[in-house]
């Protein structure tokens, strides 16, 4: 695989697609991604508020602006909520997709919800990172940039980072093992990122 060819995956991932399909939604009514928005900044809000207490769906809810309910937490959250990003990595059928599907699929719908705020709090550094990202990069280098750009979000929310056991944002465990064109699996890379991740935000 081309160099060039692993920077256009990277930016045709399956979590890509999760991400801008809802994010994408033009229209104001019946907005998926704007009920998952106001349950990502108050889980945001909350860890970087009180960074060592554990959270819990009521605490969330009540945190949630304007109007947080616990119909709606279910809607982004838990086994049966609408558009889970772990769901489109099942549906994708890829064993890269399962693996990391599976690092992923939590008992927990607030650990869930973590994992999704994650993926949306980091989502700008990802663009920076692919923006910045040479065509005839090396994988030695696109891995190291993707570390970088780890480390620039662990330090602007270190909170957050640190949550669930510093684990790494799912796109960016999706964008390691593409990096690596196979050749890293998923629970590697994983613990790769989570590595970074500890030392950019150790508390």
């Amino acid at each position: 695989m081309s160099p060039s060819m692993t920077s256009d995956n990277l930016r045709q991932t399956v979590v890509t697609s999760w991400y801008e399909r809802l994010a994408g939604n033009p229209s104001p009514r019946r907005n998926h991604w704007q009920t998952k928005k106001v349950y990502y900044e108050a889980v945001a809000e909350l860890l970087s508020a009180r960074p060592h207490h554990p959270l819990t769906w009521k605490i969330i809810v009540a945190a949630a602006r304007p109007h947080g309910k616990r119909s709606t937490f279910y809607e982004v959250a838990g086994a049966h909520a609408r558009h889970r990003m772990v769901g489109d990595l099942i549906e994708d059928g890829s064993v890269g997709s399962i693996e990391i599907a599976l690092r992923y699929l939590r008992q927990d719908p607030v650990e869930q919800l973590i994992d999704e705020t994650k993926i949306w709090s980091y989502w700008p550094f990802r663009q920076q990172f692919l923006d910045a990202l040479r065509p005839d990069a090396p994988p030695e280098l696109r891995a190291e940039a993707l570390a970088h750009s780890l480390v620039l979000w662990a330090r602007r929310h270190p909170a957050i980072a640190a949550a669930t056991g510093h684990c790494p944002p799912a796109c960016a465990v999706e964008d390691l093992t593409l990096i690596h064109q196979g050749r890293l699996a998923a629970t590697r890379a994983a613990t790769r990122l989570t590595d970074v991740l500890r030392h950019a935000a150790p508390f």
